[in-house]
């Protein structure tokens, strides 16, 4: 376990490696969870403030379910959320010409109409964040799933690219730059005490 602050972080961040493959998951951490993106209270206003800037990116299915429920739902066990549609996919999803799940936001932030990419939970994966009940502190895992994940894992142990290193810009963003360069002299003292072990 890794702690800066009041942040815990498995050690698995450091330790094990993943590069995301779309092509062949598909894009699949945007259908297949317990429920929408997680989302904070700030993100709630850059869905709103975005919302008609992606409307035109997103399924039919997608509207009808936002027009129905709402931007964002509140769900008992992870706080706010985006609406998924019928398949699991979030509302805020769509399929590119190779059948790949994007994000409209973030698509919509690389053709520069918005300044916020996308739900941080969503940059993260498959680093998820929970936090303690009656502390302020957090606890940083890596959960990648076994099936869905696999390309991602078998990518970035073929290409040796640490987790930390994957989703330095999420992490950065989450944290801050002093943050990551903390966690980059843990990873860097981590690393050199196993090569020493040669």
């Amino acid at each position: 376990m890794i702690v800066i602050d009041d942040i815990y972080i498995s050690d698995e961040v450091v330790e094990e490696q993943f590069v995301c493959d779309l092509n062949k998951c598909k894009g699949g951490c945007c259908v297949d969870g317990d429920a929408g993106a997680p989302l904070t209270n700030d993100e709630l206003k850059e869905v709103i403030a975005g919302f008609e800037k992606v409307k035109h990116l997103l399924t039919e299915e997608g509207r009808k379910v936002i027009e129905r429920d709402g931007l964002y739902q509140y769900d008992q066990e992870f706080g706010w959320v985006t609406p998924t549609i019928s398949n699991g996919m979030c509302a805020y999803g769509l399929v590119d010409e190779k059948g790949i799940v994007k994000c409209a936001f973030e698509q919509q932030y690389y053709a520069g109409e918005l300044k916020w990419k996308k739900p941080i939970s969503c940059h993260l994966y498959p680093i998820k964040i929970s936090k303690s009940k009656n502390t302020e502190q957090q606890y940083v895992n890596y959960e990648p799933r076994d099936q869905m994940c696999n390309p991602g894992c078998l990518n970035g142990q073929k290409l040796k690219v640490p987790v930390y290193v994957f989703l330095k810009e999420a992490i950065i963003r989450k944290y801050g730059e002093d943050f990551y360069e903390v966690l980059t002299q843990i990873a860097d003292q981590y690393y050199a005490s196993k090569d020493t072990k040669k």
